[in-house]
C-alpha cells in the first residue's frame, strides 16, 4: 500500500479545500493519506511516504507563501527524488505565473513530478476539486 502526504498553506481556505480534495483521491486510490500543514513537514519525514502533493496559493506577486512554506519547499525540494510528486494551489490574480515557476523549480532541482499541475482561481470548483482528486490518484499509483 502506498502512503502520501499532502502538504499544504492556505491563508483562505481554498489551497486547505483543494488538499482535502487531493487527500480523498488518494484514498480513493488505496493510499493511505496523511494531511499536514508547512509547519508539520519536513525533510526527516519524506522517507515516510511514496508520494507528496505539496499545495500552496499565489502570494503578492506571484510567488510561494515565503514565512512558512517557501522555507519548508527549499528544504526537502532536493531529497525528493525517487518519490512521486505533484504541485497545487489556488489564486486570485495573474495568470499562474507562481505555479509555472514553482514547477520549473522542482524541475531544475530533480523533482520528477507525477502528473500535470493543478491551479484553481479563487475557491476552488467541482472541476478543480475533481482535477485534485485525480491529482491525489496519482500520487497514491
Amino acid at each position: 500500500m502506498s502512503k502520501v502526504a499532502v502538504v499544504y498553506w492556505s491563508g483562505s481556505g481554498n489551497t486547505q479545500a483543494m488538499a482535502e480534495a487531493v487527500a480523498d483521491g488518494a484514498k480513493k486510490a488505496g493510499a493511505e493519506v496523511d494531511i499536514l500543514t508547512a509547519g508539520e513537514f519536513g525533510a526527516d519525514k519524506i522517507s515516510g511516504y511514496t508520494g507528496i502533493a505539496f499545495g500552496c496559493p499565489a502570494m503578492g506577486a506571484e510567488q510561494l507563501e515565503e514565512t512558512e512554506f517557501e522555507p519548508m519547499w527549499e528544504a526537502v525540494k532536493s531529497e525528493l527524488g525517487g518519490k512521486r510528486v505533484a504541485l497545487f494551489g489556488s489564486y486570485g490574480w495573474g495568470d499562474g505565473d507562481w505555479m509555472r515557476a514553482w514547477e520549473a523549480d522542482a524541475k531544475d532541482s530533480g523533482v520528477s513530478l507525477c502528473t500535470e499541475c493543478v491551479m484553481a482561481h479563487e475557491t476552488p470548483d467541482d472541476a478543480a476539486k475533481e482535477q485534485c482528486s485525480d491529482l491525489g490518484a496519482s500520487v497514491a499509483r
